[in-house]
């Protein structure tokens, strides 16, 4: 910031106080907003109403002058005239209010010859005096990182910001009453755990002091709420913020809000129905219909997703049967020669879930479901009893996103340790996203968890409706601290 500007705006600061006036007063007798007032003008302009906003813009005018204040609903004009207020009060605001201060006024509403409906001011009063200058519209805060960094500005330059957060609103509102209506019971399970599980992630860890102990902050939501079926709810679900440690791209955040809900003797057909319904009201209302861009691509929600089987897709683009018998050093073999990187340490669900990402994901654009995943990739999944190679798991894709993820899940507690078990040796191999073994989880499924249905998103999705990346949708994203 220019020092000269800082000088100028303390020594308008200064006359203020000297004037008397607190510029940072605690009350405003604000009685009416200025979307009301607008909306209201012939009930309002026979009566003393009192406004207050931001000033956006201001133009004195000798004797009077003219200025535009904005709040939340909206911009309205004011116009002042030493005719209608005490001179010194007219000079205070003209000589020292500018764009960027918030101000309230009291007066009658009135139309200008132009037809603009404005507060003829009476009186007027200091609620805030801005010592920074405000970036214009035209001029000032152009680069999207600053934009991100300093979301307040964006949102003060930028409505169709404030609308994508007000969509967001809309967006979790709209999953929660969805399943509220369907009797799914809301709970709110901790964020630090001992063991992260029911994902693929690293995670954050954190040192509780009062207990003396490092604790993981949550890589997912499903764990504490299966553990809530085996105490006997049958419907939860849980809106919460989860952390990943990891690499940050258009779909990717390392800290975003989740939504995973989870429904006792529901099977994966029955849940394949209900969550094309739900995803159906989530793209009804955000878009106010079923149709959107997303790249290059009209994304159309309409129509009944079809199933793509992951088996028979894979075997298309590689052709490796993932029905046979196949090694780590096969699927390394077709990585390479895809030109696909991966970690030496990859194992074998690792490396058939990266192949998968690079060659059959970026082809299905419509809404779909994917079907019959192979078991590597699927821990927390039970098998499909016509082919123990695959799980009963599908995830909801477009436009090449994994924009939804459900399993009927599994409640074997002896294959269950033998999966995590499994895990565990990939992550002891040198895997940091290869899952934890939970000893307390696996206690809890020996005390009995009925066959259940399991359903997780997160804002991505609404990140894909919108065609922005993630990090646009998180109203303050991490940031790499400014050198």
């Amino acid at each position: 910031m220019r020092e000269d500007i800082l000088k100028t705006k303390l020594e308008k600061l200064k006359r203020i106080k000297e004037a008397g006036v607190n510029p940072y007063p605690e009350k405003t007798g604000r009685d009416t907003s200025n979307g009301e007032a607008l909306e209201n003008f012939d009930k309002l302009n026979s009566k003393t109403i009192t406004l207050a906003g931001r000033v956006r813009s201001f133009r004195p005018m000798g004797g009077s002058a003219f200025a535009h204040i904005e709040d939340e609903s909206g911009k309205i004009q004011l116009f002042l005239s030493k005719k209608n207020i005490p001179e010194e009060l007219f000079k205070l605001f003209s000589k020292n209010v500018e764009n960027g201060d918030f101000v309230e006024a009291t007066g009658k509403l009135f139309k200008t010859k132009q037809d603009e409906k404005t507060l003829e001011v009476s009186d007027w009063k200091m609620l805030v005096k801005n010592i920074r200058p405000i970036p214009t519209e035209h001029f000032g805060l152009k680069d999207a990182e600053n934009l991100l960094r300093k979301r307040y500005l964006d949102l003060m330059l930028n409505p169709e910001t404030k609308e994508l957060f007000r969509k967001k609103n809309i967006f979790w509102q709209t999953i929660r009453n969805f399943l509220i209506k369907e009797k799914f019971l809301e709970v709110q399970t901790p964020v630090l755990e001992h063991i992260p599980g029911g994902a693929e992630a690293e995670p954050f860890v954190t040192h509780y002091n009062a207990l003396d102990e490092d604790l993981y902050l949550r890589i997912s939501l499903e764990l504490a709420l299966k553990r809530l079926l085996v105490g006997g709810y049958e419907r939860v679900f849980e809106i919460g913020r989860v952390f990943r440690n990891e690499g940050m791209d258009r779909d990717h955040l390392q800290e975003y809000d989740s939504m995973e809900f989870y429904a006792s003797y529901w099977d994966l057909e029955k849940g394949m129905e209900f969550s094309e319904k739900l995803c159906k009201e989530v793209a009804s209302k955000i878009l106010g219909g079923y149709e959107h861009d997303y790249d290059d691509n009209k994304i159309n929600w309409e129509g009944k997703f079809p199933k793509v089987d992951y088996f028979t897709e894979f075997q298309k683009e590689t052709g490796i049967d993932l029905g046979k018998e196949i090694s780590v050093e096969d699927l390394q073999k077709k990585a390479d020669e895809l030109k696909i990187k991966y970690e030496k340490t990859s194992g074998k669900g690792r490396m058939i879930d990266l192949i998968y990402k690079k060659t059959i994901r970026p082809k299905l654009i419509q809404p779909c479901f994917l079907v019959g995943h192979p078991i590597e990739v699927s821990p927390l999944a039970k098998k499909d009893s016509q082919n123990p190679k695959k799980v009963l798991r599908f995830q909801i894709i477009a436009g090449g996103s994994e924009l939804c993820n459900a399993f009927a899940e599994l409640n074997d507690p002896i294959d269950q340790r033998e999966r995590l078990e499994s895990q565990m040796k990939l992550r002891e191999a040198g895997d940091k996203e290869a899952q934890m073994l939970d000893e307390d989880f696996i206690e809890a499924l020996e005390y009995g968890m009925p066959p259940a249905f399991g359903f997780g998103m997160s804002e991505r999705l609404l990140a894909f409706l919108l065609n922005k990346s993630i990090r646009e949708t998180v109203i303050f994203p991490a940031m790499k601290g400014k050198e």
